[in-house]
């Protein structure tokens, strides 16, 4: 195959909130020459847009000619160096909603920037994964979806962490990568608790879908158990694919930095590509 020109084109979104600080989303589009179609991609919680595989999925989506978009959701914590957790406020009062709605402005604004045509595909990891979840089932222009160690559910905590996390106003949360602290604020678990059964129901979302959809779980995964993923495949229907992957951990063995591509990562990614291939891809006349 002949080398792919691509363009690297960066984009930075304020999210205007009145008299609060506004929200700041950071990323990137990589665009190929004669693109087939897009792909948006959706980190996890503590991840960010340049963390480990995230810029090597994105660079093998390219290489066959789809738009690969990536950023930094607003309350990432993740500064504009785009790689330290310097914005520890943004951290704190992240939500789920918050993130939906960032989610919708780089869509949007890749439409203004013709980055999306009528239908595009939709990647998340772990948290990432839910978010990608409750949108494809409110947007009928996604028209596949991969999601990688993808949450079930936006209620995670056991009751003695949740009695804990309300009398204190935050809970702490730990980067074992950093070896940072930041809090996490009550918002977040009174947000679940007003909206977990409803806009908030990764469940109900995924019975919802109705595009193809390939779930990837690895069997070993430390922060999303693979029932969750067990769970989400059973509610997908007949255009649900799952793949379940012996021996493989949340992260599919990629480390941050990414010093090397294992047989796993590269398969994941190869097979991922490979779907969207299938399903965003019109079949030549």
């Amino acid at each position: 195959m002949n080398a792919t020109v691509i363009d690297l084109d960066e984009f930075e979104l304020w999210r205007d909130r009145g008299d609060e600080a506004p929200l700041i989303i950071r990323g990137e589009a990589r665009i190929p020459q004669a693109a087939r179609g897009t792909v948006v991609i959706c980190h996890g919680f503590k991840g960010f847009a340049h963390f480990s595989f995230f810029p090597y999925l994105a660079q093998q989506l390219a290489e066959r000619a789809f738009r690969a978009i990536t950023f930094d959701f607003s309350g990432s914590g993740v500064g504009d160096d785009r790689e330290n957790f310097t914005n520890r406020d943004a951290f704190t009062h992240n939500t789920y909603m918050q993130e939906l709605e960032d989610l919708d402005a780089v869509v949007a604004e890749a439409r203004v920037r013709d980055w999306i045509d009528d239908s595009y595909g939709l990647l998340g990891h772990s948290r990432g994964g839910g978010i990608a979840i409750l949108h494809a089932a409110r947007d009928t222009n996604v028209r596949a979806l991969v999601t990688w160690a993808a949450i079930a559910s936006t209620n995670r905590w056991p009751p003695e962490v949740v009695a804990d996390w309300r009398q204190r106003g935050f809970i702490d949360i730990a980067n074992a990568r950093t070896g940072e602290v930041i809090p996490l604020s009550v918002e977040l678990l009174h947000e679940v608790e007003q909206y977990g059964e409803t806009r908030l129901n990764i469940a109900a979302a995924a019975s919802k879908i109705e595009v193809p959809w390939l779930i990837v779980h690895g069997e070993e995964d430390e922060s999303v158990n693979i029932s969750e993923g067990q769970r989400l495949a059973s509610l997908a229907g007949p255009t649900g694919e799952w793949l379940s992957l012996p021996g493989v951990n949340h992260s599919f063995g990629g480390k941050h930095p990414l010093p090397e591509i294992n047989t796993t990562l590269e398969s994941v990614t190869r097979q991922t590509v490979d779907f969207f291939e299938r399903n965003l891809v019109a079949p030549s006349k």
